[in-house]
């Protein structure tokens, strides 16, 4: 048993100083000369633009949801005005930034893991380095800074799709006008309900970025690394993004809304 923890330890360990060594080479890597803007570009397409559908759809639904789930409650105290208020920072604060970080997580670390895990299989890195190019500064940097930058977006995004999303249950059971809806969702809200949403969201894309990078060129050679490699930054990621998400709100509560 003891040797056991002990083994284990040590491979943590391992995992944390691999995973400090290649978060300097990101740093190193960002401000060398011939940035590949044309690949960060790209990137922030397939990161940013292709997640739009599934971001909508998960914004509409939490937007939704939870005006249909606290309505009812909110009703037998008289209180029905101030829904549009509760789900605008709701969501705001915390449900979009999390749900959209996890779903990202799911969809762009895995496969950022998957691409590069194959890449590795294959020996495409290998041949990369031999040709001269700078696989570093041209799979990770631009992985991750597309990642930091769209994530924000998307969450921002989603935000304003939750917002619609909770004009339509209320008005599932009720008449209310769109733009008191909006006056009283707007109004409710603070910048210190929006500057640390915001902030979270920008280390959940480095994060989600980091680690399917991470994982993708830390893969084994072997072809059933590819998946093991996507899986893992999967798991990674979102145990990452809810350690964040628990350290942000207990330094928002203490510096913030006290």
């Amino acid at each position: 048993m003891y040797s056991n923890f002990i083994s284990l330890s040590k491979k943590a360990f391992e995992s944390l100083g691999e995973q400090a060594l290649f978060l300097g080479s990101f740093f190193r890597n960002i401000f060398r000369r011939d940035f590949e803007w044309n690949e960060l570009i790209r990137q922030c397409y397939l990161i940013g633009y292709r997640s739009f559908p599934i971001v909508a759809l998960t914004g509409f639904v939490l937007g939704f949801v939870l005006t249909l789930q606290t309505n009812p409650s909110m009703k037998e105290f008289g209180a029905q005005n101030m829904v549009p208020g509760m789900v605008s920072i709701s969501a705001i604060r915390e449900i979009c930034p999390v749900i959209i970080a996890l779903i990202c997580a799911g969809k762009i670390s895995s496969g950022i893991g998957a691409e590069l895990g194959s890449m590795n299989v294959t020996e495409q890195i290998d041949a990369m380095e031999v040709s001269g190019a700078n696989p570093i500064q041209y799979l990770v940097v631009t992985r991750i800074l597309a990642s930091t930058l769209m994530i924000p977006l998307l969450t921002i995004f989603a935000d304003g799709v939750a917002i619609i999303g909770g004009f339509i249950g209320t008005n599932i059971s009720g008449d209310m006008s769109l733009s008191l809806y909006f006056r009283k969702s707007i109004a409710a809200l603070v910048f210190s309900d929006i500057f640390p949403s915001f902030i979270k969201s920008v280390l959940f894309g480095f994060v989600i970025g980091f680690v399917g990078c991470y994982q993708g060129l830390h893969s084994n050679r072997g072809t059933e690394s590819v998946g093991l490699a996507a899986n893992a930054a999967v798991v990674s990621a979102s145990v990452w993004i809810i350690i964040i998400d628990a350290i942000a709100v207990q330094i928002t509560s203490a510096f913030v809304y006290n």
